[in-house]
């Protein structure tokens, strides 16, 4: 008779002498594809009409089907949904002793432990190898984003939010001090983590320190399982200023002393614009109209005697001659 139910199977199977289980563990990516390996120590080639392959999840006598191989019939549709035609394996692998598992677009919910049973019928349903392949799955947290405080205040303390999402597993939360780089103590902190509608894990922190003249704070996220901290990679810190005393005013007295100091320089611009417009008309009325490098500046004059005057004087004629030129 040939069994052809992977429950059924199962059942007959559990009564028999186990193998020695072999466990290993993986890591892999959300969204990435993963080998579970389970390969024969040895390499002998395999009939697979001889044997029965099965991958399953859960916990003994009450396991959920991944996929399955029966001798002369491959997976029947009988696994679960969640690994319809995410899990497969090759039969031209398993002639050659290897039947690791390939699983497909890894989701949070496939962090389990998988197990790996092989059975050959020639020796009365021997289990000839049973692994066990723990899945760790993990996904990376955007880098924090820091939201600081905005303009003046008179408060007596400070908040800060912090938000990363999409990440997997649960995070580790550190509030650190830019200026010396020391982790503030978790008092200061409220974290909420919660699951999102893909699995993961989004992060949203707020960190409440007294005012001080300066306060400069960065968010950090650890992600254990990749040994990956985001505090390097923070560059939301903020650094906020208190402001300094009698200098309180709200932002509305702020904006009508900039207005009141714009329009003060126009008016100076003004007054400077209508002096050089009359100055200019008053020397172009005076001063003579022609070329300045024609006619250079007068020099002292020089008087010829003889010449008549008028009234048969003796007065001289004035005559006027650049001093760098000869007089005839």
């Amino acid at each position: 008779m040939r069994l052809r139910s992977p429950g059924l199977l199962l059942l007959l199977l559990g009564a028999l002498q186990a193998a020695d289980t072999r466990e290993q563990e993986v890591r892999a990516l959300v969204g990435s594809d993963v080998k579970l390996s389970c390969v024969f120590p040895e390499s002998p080639t395999f009939d697979l009409d001889d044997l029965y392959v099965y991958w399953q999840i859960g916990a003994v006598g009450h396991p959920t089907t991944v996929t399955y191989y029966l001798s002369g019939n491959s997976s029947a549709g009988l696994e679960d949904n969640r690994y319809r035609d995410r899990a497969w394996l090759s039969p031209d692998s398993m002639k050659h002793g290897d039947f690791s598992l390939r699983l497909y677009n890894v989701t949070p919910l496939d962090e389990q432990k998988f197990s790996c049973l092989v059975f050959r019928k020639s020796l009365q349903l021997q289990k000839i190898l049973d692994v066990v392949v723990t899945l760790h799955v993990a996904a990376n947290y955007s880098v924090p984003v820091v939201l600081a405080p905005h303009g003046p205040s008179e408060d007596e303390e400070l908040t800060f939010t912090c938000t990363s999402v999409n990440g997997y597993p649960k995070p580790n939360v550190y509030w650190i001090n830019k200026t010396d780089n020391s982790v503030l103590p978790e008092g200061l902190q409220n974290s909420t983590v919660v699951l999102n509608a893909r699995g993961l894990y989004d992060v949203v922190s707020v960190l409440r320190v007294s005012r001080t003249p300066s306060v400069n704070v960065g968010c950090c996220i650890e992600n254990v399982l990749l040994h990956q901290n985001l505090t390097g990679l923070c560059q939301t810190a903020e650094t906020f200023t208190t402001p300094e005393p009698g200098n309180t005013g709200s932002h509305t007295d702020v904006r009508r002393r900039e207005h009141g100091m714009v329009l003060s320089t126009l008016a100076v611009l003004g007054v400077a614009v209508a002096v050089a417009v009359a100055t200019g008309w008053v020397c172009r009325s005076r001063c003579p109209r022609g070329s300045p490098t024609r006619y250079p500046a007068a020099k002292p004059e020089r008087t010829f005697p003889g010449a008549s005057g008028c009234g048969g004087q003796g007065a001289g004629v004035h005559l006027t001659a650049p001093a760098s030129e000869p007089l005839l």
